[in-house]
């Protein structure tokens, strides 16, 4: 995994802080008179002494505060949407700003018991993050065995699946609904997958390539993925149909009525798929099927790709 998203930059000052949480502890500074301080400074806030130092802490908590943001701040923290933003309460009595991990909001309550997690995945600096105290949710989150795990999507056998006979234009015209099906499963669009689709497409435009660049003169605040690699990638995600089509000899990918790119997808993001039958007719060479594929990235109601896929059944 790339960490996209931008990290804090420890100073002096803080520097025990961060280090604590490298070594999976949550270090807290304490002056000579007992008072507990957070942020790291120089010199206690309630009596001015300047003689601080760091003590381990367990680092347990009651939830103080939080809120659901469903907007991202920035387009890289646009995959993990809905953020639960939290301010915790440790022990000492001093106040953290944090995000809540492996849990649904429904599930959090003000006052509620919490306990650290160390999230390792950026690599160079470890943040802290927390859980329910009751979760089962890992103590630590890795590169590779990250918090966010993809959908687990119920997929019906072949045996299960409705059949329909493509010559029965009836049940095939029952496929066609307004409604969409429930998501697929998930899929990560890294730096390193943009960029070996820039090398064997040839579009190397820095707006998809170059992080930094992108970061200070793009639009979109970071890298995004062509929107033809976007739309490729419906291939790695497996459509929750319900149905099978049988009775044809052969079927053809006819091509697409329509194909757009409303929204981006910026690097680092997650991606998933539904889809709908939109319109069965019965045409010379066969059953035309067009199925609307909407790929949307986690979290956003915009789609990101929308294909009008015409798939022909001979």
């Amino acid at each position: 995994m790339i960490w996209n998203k931008p990290l804090p930059q420890p100073t002096t000052i803080s520097a025990p802080y961060w280090d604590g949480l490298k070594a999976h502890e949550v270090r807290l500074q304490k002056c000579e008179h007992g008072h507990w301080l957070f942020f790291p400074r120089t010199h206690c806030p309630t009596c001015g002494s300047r003689h601080l130092s760091w003590h381990a802490v367990s680092g347990e908590a009651t939830l103080y505060s939080f809120t659901v943001a469903r907007v991202p701040t920035l387009p890289e923290f646009t995959d993990e949407m809905p953020q639960l933003l939290a301010v915790v309460e440790l022990a000492q009595g001093i106040h953290i700003n944090t995000t809540m991990v492996g849990v649904d909001p429904s599930e959090l309550q003000i006052g509620q018991r919490v306990r650290p997690v160390f999230d390792e995945r950026p690599g160079s600096t470890t943040l802290l993050r927390y859980t329910p105290a009751n979760s089962t949710h890992a103590s630590v989150i890795t590169a590779d065995k990250p918090e966010i795990v993809e959908s687990k999507i119920k997929h019906s056998t072949r045996k299960s699946l409705r059949q329909i006979n493509c010559k029965d234009l009836v049940a095939m015209q029952s496929l066609v609904s307004e409604e969409f099906s429930t998501w697929s499963n998930q899929v990560e669009v890294t730096q390193e997958l943009i960029n070996q689709f820039a090398a064997l497409s040839g579009d190397d435009y820095w707006i998809h390539t170059d992080p930094v660049k992108a970061r200070a003169e793009s639009p979109f605040g970071t890298t995004i993925a062509h929107g033809a690699l976007v739309q490729v990638l419906i291939s790695r995600m497996q459509l929750p149909l319900d149905h099978e089509v049988v009775g044809y000899q052969n079927i053809v990918n006819y091509g697409s009525d329509r194909l757009r790119f409303p929204s981006p997808v910026p690097s680092g993001c997650r991606i998933h798929t539904r889809y709908r039958v939109k319109s069965v007719q019965t045409i010379k060479s066969g059953t035309q099927l067009t199925m609307e594929i909407n790929v949307h990235v986690v979290g956003q109601d915009r789609p990101s790709v929308i294909n009008d896929l015409v798939m022909l059944y001979m």
